[in-house]
C-alpha cells in the first residue's frame, strides 16, 4: 500500500518516488498546497473507491497516515 501511494504522490508532485518514506509530510516535507491535497485525496477515492470526509481528511499529514487510512477503509 505504501508503494502505490508514493507512486502516486511522485507522479502527482513530480518528485522522485526515492525521496519518499512513510514519514514524509506532505505538506511540511514535499510542499504540497491545498489544490495537491485535493488532487490527491480525488486520486485516492478513484483508485481505491473510497470516499475520504474532510474531517478525515485533516488528519492526512504523512504518507504513512494515508496509508493506515486506506487499509482501514477498504
Amino acid at each position: 500500500m505504501l508503494e502505490k501511494i508514493m507512486d502516486l504522490l511522485a507522479k502527482q508532485l513530480r518528485i522522485d518516488v526515492n525521496t519518499l518514506s512513510p514519514d514524509t509530510n506532505i505538506v511540511e516535507d514535499l510542499g504540497a498546497d491545498s489544490l495537491d491535497i485535493v488532487e490527491m485525496l480525488m486520486a485516492i477515492e478513484e483508485n481505491f473507491g473510497i470516499t475520504v470526509s474532510d474531517e478525515e481528511a485533516v488528519t492526512l499529514k504523512t504518507i504513512a497516515d494515508v496509508a493506515d487510512f486506506i487499509e482501514k477503509k477498504i
